[in-house]
């Protein structure tokens, strides 16, 4: 194993899946003469060249469309968007051509293609750069939806993204570029649609995804000095989800939190709620619990970003909540 950052962890999944396929190409906007807006395409440009790594206008909607018609030709392309806030721009190409293609074409074409880019917040950066849109695109038929919260699921699940047949929306953070953890030196990947237990517990199940989990664990941690025991799921992948993964840990331990960083209607956590009290309602000792922003767009003062954005704190107090404590 070896610690490296959250960039370099995507950047060796683009690299060695590059290498290992010429038809896999990188585009977007400062992706190459600048090394990525966050760094995470650093020496690509040098490795493979501005034909397969390729810098783009401010034009979402036109370098996308380029994107997925390759696809058609026996490409596989990677297109990087600067935030997720601009794939609004390019988002008729993903929705009505990325996710359609295949089922519209009778199966006679294929759209292997990866968007990926920063998600949700990133601290004082505005309501219009400070959105999530994972239920967005999970909604759409046709695309699969991943957002990793660590280095090692990161380069696995990226990698299966780019060599998976079907288009993937792969969701970062700029708030997790820079965060370090343990990745094999040798070849892996993460199967796509498989959630993962980070915490062992018995007393209740929290699931979340993405940079937010990071307050569930410091929850976990206060909650374990009061003797309350948190089984904590990562998602990972969005869509499809693992559903077989929350029931069981629902089941078992009878209580559910569930915490993400979106706007609180309609959104992954209300379809976790539905999916439990539809399947395993008589296994619920308390109503579940979820944990979402304010439903506001994202405030730029630091007072009032810290309550929009769901806390630590908040976590306790769900917790205890579903505990009746």
């Amino acid at each position: 194993m070896k610690t490296i950052q959250f960039r370099e962890a995507i950047c060796e999944a683009m690299s060695e899946e590059m290498r290992r396929d010429e038809s896999i190409y990188l585009m977007g906007e400062e992706v190459a003469e600048y090394n990525g807006a966050y760094k995470a395409s650093k020496g690509m440009l040098d490795e493979f060249g501005a034909k397969r790594v390729i810098d783009t206008p401010i034009a979402e909607l036109g370098f996308a469309g380029i994107a997925i018609g390759s696809t058609m030709t026996g490409n596989r392309p990677i297109v990087e968007y600067m935030t997720f806030n601009f794939s609004l721009v390019g988002i008729d190409q993903i929705i009505n051509n990325a996710a359609k293609i295949r089922q519209m074409s009778g199966g006679q074409f294929k759209c292997p293609i990866v968007f990926r880019g920063p998600t949700a917040s990133a601290g004082q950066l505005g309501a219009t750069h400070s959105q999530a849109f994972e239920n967005w695109f999970a909604n759409t038929p046709g695309l699969k939806v991943i957002v990793p919260s660590n280095p090692y699921d990161a380069k696995g699940l990226l990698k299966a993204a780019i060599r998976d047949d079907d288009p993937v929306i792969f969701m970062e953070s700029e708030q997790m570029y820079g965060d370090k953890g343990e990745v094999p030196e040798g070849e892996y990947t993460v199967p796509i649609g498989v959630a993962e237990i980070k915490r062992e517990g018995t007393d209740v199940t929290i699931v979340s995804f993405g940079k937010i989990i990071k307050e569930a664990y410091k929850a976990a941690d206060e909650l374990a000095k009061e003797g309350i025991s948190c089984e904590i799921i990562d998602l990972r992948t969005v869509r499809p989800m693992d559903r077989d993964a929350i029931l069981k840990s629902v089941k078992k331990t009878n209580r559910l939190v569930v915490l993400e960083e979106a706007w609180p209607f309609g959104n992954v956590s209300t379809e976790i709620t539905y999916l439990v009290q539809s399947e395993a309602f008589d296994y619920l000792d308390a109503p579940i619990v979820k944990i979402n922003t304010a439903d506001t767009p994202a405030p730029y003062s630091p007072v009032l970003l810290a309550e929009w954005l769901p806390n630590s704190d908040d976590v306790v107090k769900a917790v205890k909540k579903v505990m009746y404590k």
